[in-house]
């Protein structure tokens, strides 16, 4: 007899669980992702803006205290310049979000690795990793390119 109620009750905070979850995973998953893309990508553009603005600091940088890599310096301070701007961009319409946030995730993962050791940036790799996990969401040009790529005739 008490095992049965037990069994009631277990089944009914499973179902009370499973709905809950399912409203957590279509109305506010969307509203997370959204988030975590523009959080995480305005750590990078704003860094961009930075090494931007002053070139040649930038380049002595990359020349004389960071050690990347198999890249030379100067190539190494524009492409991440480029990587910066470019993917915290799209990242933050979510259009090749998926893409930029393995790009992203790997230029972090590098300067964590070879350059500078910072626990922010496991932060950003927990960020990242889910965007690439999950995907831009609904909020996103991903999602438009999506319903008008199912939408166009196939021959």
């Amino acid at each position: 007899m008490k095992c049965e109620k037990s069994a009631k009750i277990i089944l009914c905070l499973e179902k009370f669980c499973e709905k809950k979850a399912k409203f957590l995973e279509k109305y506010v998953s969307p509203f997370l992702l959204f988030t975590l893309r523009i959080m995480v990508a305005m750590v990078f553009f704003k860094s961009g803006l930075v090494k931007i603005s002053s070139i040649d600091a930038t380049i002595y940088l990359f020349e004389n205290l960071y050690n990347v890599p198999l890249l030379p310096p100067v190539f190494a301070a524009y492409f991440t310049i480029i990587c910066e701007l470019g993917c915290s961009t799209l990242l933050i319409l979510g259009l090749a979000t998926r893409p930029m946030a393995l790009v992203l995730l790997g230029m972090t993962t590098i300067i964590q690795l070879f350059i500078l050791q910072n626990p922010e940036h496991f932060y950003w790799m927990i960020m990242l990793a889910t965007v690439l996990v999950y995907g831009a969401g609904i909020f996103s040009l991903d999602k438009v390119v999506k319903i008008l790529i199912s939408k166009c005739p196939r021959n």
